[in-house]
C-alpha cells in the first residue's frame, strides 16, 4: 500500500496596496484563507502579506485573490534587484501625490473653516464662496475615499474609507440642500459656530466645515502617520544600506571594480581604510580594526589580522585588508540578520489578532449605529439637521485604524532597535515568550565561557627569572606543539610580550600525557604536568588552580621550577553581569553543560548560579527542559552548539549565541548576534517594554472608540472635531511606538567577577 504524497508548502510575500485600516487587513486575510490550504498574515504598517500555501497554488493566484477583494497586490522584486532601489520609486511617487493632494485640500479648506468658525468674518454671500471652495474638496480631495468605498460596496464590505466617504457625502449633501432649498442661501445669512450640534432657528444650518474638515484632517493624519510609520522601519533600512554596491577584486596583482552581485566565494577583495567590508570573509593579508557596531551592536572596534573572520557591512577603521570571500548574497550574516528582522515584522501578537477580529465587524456595527442614531433622532422629533449631524459624527469618529497599527508599529520599532543592539527576535511570539520566562537554562562552553583554552593566571617563583621571561621561554618551546594547552600558552606569551618575537626552539620533544621540552637560547625549557616537589609559592597556587577546574602546567628552566601556568576555558567578562541582571529581572539561572562536574561547579560558583547539571548529553538537556516545563516554569534555553539544538527547540524560547553553529541558530527564536550573553538581559527588558507599549496602544485604540462613539451618538461631538480626533488617535498610537526606537538598556553597576 503506497503512502500518500506529502504536500509541499511554500511561503510567498506579497505587497498589498489600498489597505487603510484593520478591517482591510481582516478582509485580505479572510479572502486568502478561503483558498484551499492557504493561511496569511497581513501587516498594515508594512503593507506586506506573508502567505503560506501549497506548492500547487501559484503566487499569481494569490495576487488575483487579493485583487478580487478590492486591493492591489504585487509579488516581491527579483533577487537581482538591489534592496531599496527601483522598488522605492512607486512609494516616492505615491508620497508626492499624497502631499500634493493634502496641500491643495488645505488651501481650499482653511478659508471655509475660518469663515464657518468666526461669525464676525462672515460677509455678504460668504456661504456661496464656501460652497464653491468646498465642492472640489468633497469631490476631488475625497475621491480616494469614495473610490475605495465603492470598491468595498461591490465586494459587500465596509472599511474606514466607507465611513469617511459617507460622512463627507452626508455633510456636503445636507449643506447643498440647506443652501438651495433650506433658506441658508439668503445673502445676509449668518451662522454661529458651536462645538456641539444645535437645532436651527429659521434657515437650516450648513455643515461645509465638516465636509472639508473631515477629508483635510484624515488626509493630514494619514500623511503624518505614513511618515511616522516610515520611521519605525528605519533600522531595517539602515541594515539594507550597509550592503556594499561595488567591490575591488584583486587577481594576479591587478585590481578591478566589480558590482558586488558578481563577487563569488573564494575570490580575494580589497578593503581600504574607511570602506565597508563587501561580504563575509577571512583576512588573508594586512591587519586593522573593524567597527561592527552597525552589524552586531558591538560597541568597540575588533582587531583583525591574517586568519581573522570579518563580517560584511563592517567598517574598516585602520589599515588595508585583503579578504577572501567565504559567503556571498543571501548566505552572509548581514543578509540573514535582515531576513530575520523582516520575518519578525510579518508576525502578529495574540492581542493584535483579537484587535483585527474586532475590526472585521467594527465598521458594519458603526454603520448600523449611524443609521440607528439618525432614525432615533428623527423619530424623537429632533431637528433633521441635528439628527444628520449626529449621524455624520458617528460615521467620522469611529477609528479602526489605531487598532490595526497598535502591534505592527511597535513590533517594527522594537525589532529594529533590537537589531541595533545585537538582539534578533524571531517575531511577536518570541517577544511574548521573552516577557514571561522565569527560568533560563544556560550552556557553559561558548556561552558563559569563551569556548576555547586561555591562560587564566601565571604564578612566578619570587626571585626567579620573572614572569615575562618565563612566559617568553615557555611560549617559544610550545611553538612546536599542536596541543590546545600549548597553543593557549603561545598566544598568551605573544600578547604579554608583543615587542619581542618568540625565539626559535631546538631539540624539541613531546611526551604524551607529560608535556614538552626543548632548547631556547641555550637553555633547557620544560613545560610539564606539575610534580609533587614544588616551591612553596607554586605549591600554594596548585590547589587553587585545581579548585577552579583549571589545568596547571609547570615551567622548568635548566631543571629549576620557575612558574605555574593555569589554563582553562575562562568566563566571559560580561557573564557575571548577565546572570546578575537575570536574577534582578526575576529569572532563575540554571547551568546545564556536557563538561565535567569540577569545571561546571567552578563556573557556577563564580557566577552565583545555584542549580548545576554537569555531564549532560543533548538528550538529557532536552529532558531537563521538559521537566522544568512540566513543573510549570516558562523556560528559555541559551546555547551555541549542535548539542544544544534539541533543548533550544524544546524550550518555550530558544536563544542562540550569534557565534554558534547554524543548527543552534536555526532552532532558536532569538539570536544574540554580538555573541555577548549580557545581551540576554537587554532582550528580556526590550520584550517587556514592547509588550507594554502594545498593551497601551490597544488600550488607547479601544478606549478611544468606547468614549467618542457614545458622545457622537448623543450629539455631543461636532463632525469636524470628530475627524480631528480620529486622526489624532492613530498618530498617538504610532508616536507611542516610535518611543521604542530610542530605548536604551540600563546598565547595572554590579561587580564583575
Amino acid at each position: 500500500m503506497s503512502a500518500e504524497p506529502v504536500a509541499v508548502v511554500v511561503t510567498t510575500d506579497l505587497t498589498v496596496g489600498g489597505m487603510t485600516c484593520a478591517a482591510c487587513v481582516n478582509r485580505v486575510e479572510k479572502k486568502l484563507a478561503k483558498l484551499d490550504g492557504v493561511t496569511a498574515t497581513v501587516n498594515l504598517a508594512t503593507g506586506r502579506a506573508r502567505v503560506t500555501h501549497p506548492a500547487h497554488v501559484p503566487p499569481e493566484e494569490l495576487v488575483a485573490t487579493v485583487e478580487k477583494a478590492g486591493y492591489t497586490a504585487t509579488l516581491p522584486a527579483p533577487p537581482e534587484q538591489p534592496e531599496g532601489g527601483d522598488e522605492d520609486e512607486p512609494k516616492s511617487v505615491d508620497t508626492r501625490r499624497e502631499r500634493e493632494r493634502l496641500t491643495v485640500t488645505a488651501l481650499l479648506a482653511v478659508p471655509v473653516l475660518i469663515l464657518s468658525m468666526v461669525p464676525a468674518w462672515q460677509f455678504r454671500n460668504w456661504q456661496w464662496l464656501c460652497f464653491v471652495l468646498a465642492a472640489p474638496v468633497a469631490v476631488w480631495s475625497s475621491w480616494p475615499f469614495h473610490v475605495r468605498a465603492l470598491r468595498g460596496l461591490r465586494h459587500s464590505t465596509a472599511t474606514m474609507d466607507t465611513l469617511v466617504s459617507l460622512g463627507v457625502v452626508a455633510s456636503f449633501s445636507w449643506s447643498a440642500y440647506a443652501l438651495f432649498l433650506g433658506g441658508a442661501g439668503e445673502p445676509g445669512m449668518r451662522m454661529p459656530f458651536s462645538l456641539l450640534p444645535s437645532a436651527s432657528e429659521g434657515a437650516a444650518h450648513i455643515y461645509l466645515e465638516a465636509a472639508v474638515g473631515v477629508p483635510l484632517f484624515v488626509l493630514a493624519g494619514r500623511f503624518l502617520e505614513a511618515r511616522a510609520r516610515h520611521g519605525t522601519g528605519a533600522a531595517l533600512r539602515s541594515l539594507a544600506q550597509l550592503a556594499a554596491k561595488e567591490v575591488s577584486v584583486r587577481e594576479g596583482g591587478v585590481e578591478r571594480l566589480l558590482p558586488v552581485e558578481q563577487l563569488r566565494a573564494g575570490r580575494v577583495f580589497v578593503v581600504r581604510p574607511g570602506e565597508r567590508v563587501a561580504t563575509d570573509g577571512e583576512v588573508t593579508e594586512g591587519s586593522s580594526a573593524v567597527d561592527l557596531s552597525l552589524v552586531t551592536g558591538e560597541s568597540e572596534p575588533v582587531e583583525v589580522g591574517p586568519g581573522s573572520a570579518v563580517v560584511g557591512g563592517a567598517v574598516n577603521a585602520g589599515g588595508l585588508l585583503l579578504v577572501r570571500a567565504t559567503a556571498v548574497g543571501a548566505d552572509t550574516q548581514l543578509a540573514r540578520i535582515t531576513k530575520l528582522v523582516t520575518d519578525a515584522q510579518a508576525g502578529k501578537a495574540r492581542a493584535q489578532r483579537l484587535a483585527d477580529a474586532v475590526a472585521g465587524v467594527f465598521v458594519p456595527v458603526v454603520l448600523a449605529l449611524a443609521v440607528t442614531v439618525l432614525g432615533f433622532w428623527l423619530g424623537a422629533g429632533a431637528d433633521p439637521q441635528a439628527a444628520v449631524t449626529a449621524c455624520v459624527a458617528v460615521l467620522v469618529v469611529a477609528c479602526p485604524c489605531a487598532l490595526g497599527l497598535a502591534t505592527p508599529t511597535a513590533l517594527m520599532a522594537a525589532t529594529g532597535r533590537g537589531a541595533q543592539l545585537g538582539v534578533l527576535v524571531g517575531g511577536p511570539q518570541a517577544l511574548e515568550s521573552l516577557q514571561h520566562i522565569d527560568t533560563v537554562v544556560l550552556d557553559k562552553t561558548g556561552t558563559l565561557t569563551s569556548g576555547h583554552m586561555n591562560v587564566a593566571r601565571v604564578t612566578a617563583v619570587p626571585g626567579g627569572l620573572g614572569r615575562e621571561a618565563v612566559l617568553r621561554l615557555a611560549g617559544a618551546v610550545e611553538q612546536g606543539s599542536e596541543h590546545p594547552l600549548g597553543r593557549a600558552i603561545v598566544a598568551y606569551a605573544q600578547r604579554a610580550v608583543p615587542e619581542r618575537p618568540l625565539p626559535d626552539v631546538g631539540d624539541f620533544s613531546a611526551e604524551a600525557g607529560r608535556g614538552v621540552r626543548g632548547r631556547v637560547e641555550g637553555r633547557l625549557v620544560e613545560v610539564l604536568a606539575p610534580d609533587e616537589e614544588l616551591p612553596p609559592a607554586l605549591a600554594d597556587a596548585l590547589p587553587v588552580a585545581e579548585a577552579a577546574a583549571y589545568t596547571p602546567v609547570l615551567v622548568r628552566v635548566d631543571g629549576v621550577a620557575e612558574a605555574l601556568i593555569e589554563i582553562g576555558d575562562v568566563v566571559r567578562p560580561g557573564s557575571y553581569r548577565a546572570v546578575d541582571r537575570l536574577r534582578r529581572l526575576g529569572v532563575r539561572p540554571v547551568l546545564a553543560t556536557g563538561d565535567r562536574e569540577a569545571p561546571a561547579r567552578a563556573v557556577a560558583s563564580a557566577l552565583g548560579i545555584e542549580e548545576v547539571h554537569a555531564r549532560c548529553t543533548p538528550e538529557q538537556k532536552a529532558y531537563l527542559v521538559r521537566e522544568l516545563r512540566e513543573d510549570g516554569h516558562r523556560v528559555a534555553v541559551v546555547g551555541d552548539g549542535v548539542n544544544d539544538a534539541a533543548a533550544l527547540a524544546g524550550a518555550d524560547l530558544g536563544i542562540a549565541m550569534g557565534g554558534g553553529t547554524d543548527a543552534a541558530i536555526g532552532a532558536a527564536d532569538v539570536t544574540l548576534v554580538r555573541g555577548d550573553i549580557e545581551a540576554l538581559g537587554d532582550a528580556v527588558r526590550l520584550a517587556r517594554r514592547t509588550l507594554g507599549t502594545i498593551r497601551v496602544n490597544l488600550l488607547w485604540a479601544f478606549g478611544y472608540n468606547a468614549v467618542t462613539v457614545p458622545l457622537a451618538m448623543v450629539g455631543l461631538l461636532n463632525p469636524m472635531v470628530a475627524a480631528a480626533a480620529m486622526s489624532v488617535s492613530s498618530l498617538l498610537v504610532v508616536g507611542n511606538s516610535l518611543r521604542l526606537r530610542a530605548w536604551q538598556p540600563t546598565r547595572t553597576r554590579s561587580r564583575t567577577r
